[in-house]
């Protein structure tokens, strides 16, 4: 029997992506802790998560979770709208809200849905009125901003990363009527470094458009409380909705829209990902809340990163290497080809360092790297291994490409 065309074509190209080095596969890792994971037997510091504050593993975090296991179950049973929004819900989506300091909270089952509501949402409001919305976009916002955009069927323009002068161009000739979007990240997530604020604060005292920021890798380790890099900066006011993963410093799942009530009152309406999509277990949003307790009862943990990533930076580029500005745990030590990142992960893992290799199509070919991520539960004598480990890979020095992207 010959094979199914299907599979030929698909076996095709994974053949294809293989040759070119740039093939995924998943492995089965076990957590042995916060910062620990076992492979094939083997233990590893892990240097390749975003569990920046540990917080996956606080007691707090694990006792409420197993609390409300108990007494909800495994899981919500429903979509929001159906049966699937419990007073945990309601409490979790007000504590994130205060957390932010915004008038409302809509939770979701991911960050990729979160960033589709919120710009369905958007697109679908907009429909009502002409001449509608145009989207303007970061050149590194991560793949479920661009996704979302060309699922909502609205117009996009690219400006290039921090690019002010090409957005201020964008919003002048901007149609009068016409809904202008700014989406951007406030710490990007290949590059570690951050988005101009107090640029796109000015340029909205010039301009009148709506500008939705991405906190995912921000939010936790800036600001206080970890409330975020806008917080941090003093202009959470000129940000007029937000993205927030649970995913990350808060340790848990599932992904919030934060905004004013009336936008996440039109999510409700016209967020397709959240209309259609059971909500996220009471226990995961119970859990949220307690991680949010922690890290304003806990600051050294924000702390103890912020200052871990300082130096592991400095040490680095003592030793010659260009790194992005900042000082936010995601350090990207750009190697160049694909093979040249996979080597060096490999031998990173021998010496027990997990640390992974990013290629292409998650960042643009000639721009492959080693994307380390810190934990504030790394030690210090973890966090010495990696650092003269990477000294010792002899990474070339040419820092972060111009064009290099953020999108997975």
């Amino acid at each position: 029997m010959s094979e199914p065309l299907l599979d030929r074509l698909v076996q095709e190209e994974l053949a294809r992506r293989s040759g070119s080095r740039n093939l995924r596969v998943r492995r089965c890792l076990g957590a042995l802790d916060s910062s620990h994971i076992q492979l094939d037997g083997r233990q590893y510091v892990n240097f390749a998560s975003n569990n920046y504050l540990g917080l996956t593993h606080h007691p707090r975090v694990i006792a409420a979770a197993e609390a409300a296991l108990r007494t909800c179950g495994g899981g919500a049973g429903a979509s929001p709208l159906i049966t699937g929004y419990t007073a945990h819900h309601a409490a979790a989506e007000s504590a994130i809200a205060a957390w932010k300091g915004t008038e409302a909270a809509i939770l979701l089952p991911s960050g990729y849905q979160a960033a589709h509501a919120a710009i369905g949402a958007l697109g679908a409001v907009a429909s009502f009125h002409q001449p509608g919305v145009r989207f303007l976009c970061d050149k590194l916002c991560h793949a479920s901003f661009l996704d979302a955009v060309a699922a909502s069927g609205s117009p996009i323009r690219i400006f290039p990363h921090n690019g002010l002068d090409k957005l201020a161009r964008l919003l002048a000739d901007a149609p009068p009527d016409q809904l202008q979007v700014v989406l951007t990240e406030s710490i990007f997530s290949m590059d570690g470094d951050a988005a101009d604020l107090a640029g796109l604060a000015e340029l909205k005292r010039r301009h009148a458009f709506v500008l939705l920021l991405d906190e995912a890798h921000a939010s936790g380790i800036y600001g206080a409380n970890g409330a975020g890099y806008a917080a941090e900066c003093g202009l959470a006011s000129a940000v007029d909705i937000s993205i927030v993963t649970l995913s990350k410093a808060i340790g848990v799942a599932g992904g919030v829209v934060c905004g004013s009530r009336a936008f996440c009152d039109g999510i409700v309406n016209w967020g397709r990902a959240y209309i259609y999509s059971t909500s996220i277990p009471p226990a995961i949003a119970v859990a949220a809340a307690a991680s949010i307790q922690v890290m304003a009862d806990e600051p050294h943990r924000q702390h103890r990163l912020r200052l871990l990533a300082r130096q592991v930076r400095s040490r680095l580029g003592e030793a010659g290497l260009r790194l992005p500005p900042g000082d936010s745990p995601i350090i990207p030590i750009i190697l160049g080809s694909e093979a040249a990142a996979l080597t060096a992960a490999q031998l990173l893992q021998e010496l027990g360092l997990l640390v992974l290799a990013i290629r292409p199509p998650t960042v643009p070919r000639g721009a492959s790297r080693l994307r380390v991520t810190l934990s504030c539960d790394h030690t210090d004598e973890e966090i010495g291994r990696l650092v003269d480990a990477i000294i010792a890979l002899g990474a070339n020095k040419q820092g972060v490409p111009e064009d290099s992207s953020g999108t997975p």
